[in-house]
């Protein structure tokens, strides 16, 4: 059984793995050399689930949860998603900002002693990925604009954490966490989220 880092990890894995009724989550340490590494968390999340709820979990047995991501308010994601440990007590908040959203994919996020703000990184690409998807022949059937995201400091505007997907088969993301305020829950509350509810 791995033992989940609490604290700040600054650079970890997710991958996803689509069924026909969950999307499977498989967080992954880094190793030194930059490759992957063991199994750090395991979540499943349900389509169309009427209030989001994933929890996550030492391993793919689901035996021992470890946190969760919960939404505020059914069927109303602009309420935003609390993130819980095992105890059920709060480690942070996220939400996405739909207003600032329909030109460029915009979320908040707050945790212990931090405000930030997480954007895709490229203007120019987020337009060309939003005309794409309203290409009916093509729809979301293969969409080449990938998802980078940045997060920044709302006070400084240094870098809190970055996502980067790769392309593969399977959704394939490397997450960056600089800034050791970042619970490594949250950061991976958000890094999942951003696969599992970004179209929402």
């Amino acid at each position: 059984m791995t033992t989940l880092p609490v604290h700040h990890v600054p650079q970890f894995f997710v991958r996803q793995h689509l069924t026909m009724m969950v999307n499977r989550y498989e967080v992954l340490a880094a190793n030194p050399d930059g490759a992957e590494g063991p199994l750090l968390a395991f979540a499943e999340q349900k389509r169309m689930a009427m209030k989001e709820h994933v929890t996550f979990y030492t391993d793919r047995d689901k035996q021992r949860p470890v946190f969760s991501f919960k939404a505020r308010k059914v069927i109303d994601p602009s309420s935003g998603y609390d993130v819980w440990d095992a105890a059920g007590q709060p480690i942070g908040f996220f939400r996405k900002d739909f207003k600032a959203s329909l030109v460029r994919s915009t979320w908040h996020v707050s945790g212990s002693g931090l405000e930030a703000r997480g954007t895709e990184r490229n203007r120019g690409v987020a337009v060309l990925r939003r005309v794409w998807d309203f290409i009916p022949v093509l729809g979301e059937t293969w969409v080449p604009f990938l998802f980078h995201f940045d997060f920044t400091d709302n006070a400084t505007g240094q870098t809190v954490m970055s996502s980067q997907k790769h392309v593969a088969v399977r959704d394939r993301y490397t997450i960056t966490v600089p800034d050791p305020r970042l619970d490594f829950r949250l950061a991976v509350s958000i890094a999942v989220a951003l696969d599992a509810l970004q179209s929402r």
